[in-house]
């Protein structure tokens, strides 16, 4: 059984875990994966503050994502991280239509998010375009920044 349903405070710690093993999956260093522990934490406040929503699969959570309301009628997804085991079964997508939806529903008209460079081939295939970029801590490295127009 499948359900999206709202995160809440005591999740802080599962949506933590999903987030750093998602973000590893990539192939990042231990070492970088040390220096973004605390970018990767979702805590209870967070949770508290924003729009977050898990999957849950089997009684277990396996992805979830986040978004926050922005100027000009925009929304900017903040967080969507899968566990590994869990990537390319169509949770991702399932997430990002349930979260359009939403952004639909409440009449917002753009979605703004910065990729991960391993995820925009992702973002591209559901209608996101790239429209800059963000210089990241690591040399070299850049963050696509990318729109949908609902």
């Amino acid at each position: 059984m499948l359900e999206i349903i709202r995160a809440n405070a005591d999740d802080s710690e599962i949506l933590s875990e999903i987030t750093k093993k998602s973000k590893a999956y990539w192939g990042y260093s231990e070492k970088q994966m040390e220096e973004w522990s605390g970018l990767l934490t979702i805590s209870s406040e967070y949770i508290r503050t924003n729009n977050v929503f898990k999957l849950v699969v089997e009684d277990s959570v396996s992805a979830y994502y986040s978004y926050y309301l922005i100027e000009n009628n925009s929304v900017r997804l903040d967080n969507l991280f899968v566990l590994p085991e869990s990537i390319r079964k169509g949770y991702g997508s399932l997430l990002m239509n349930d979260f359009i939806l939403k952004v639909q529903k409440i009449g917002r008209e753009r979605v703004i998010l910065d990729a991960d460079p391993n995820a925009e081939r992702f973002y591209k295939s559901l209608g996101f375009v790239k429209i800059g970029q963000i210089e990241t801590s690591i040399k070299d490295r850049f963050l696509p920044v990318m729109e949908m127009k609902l």
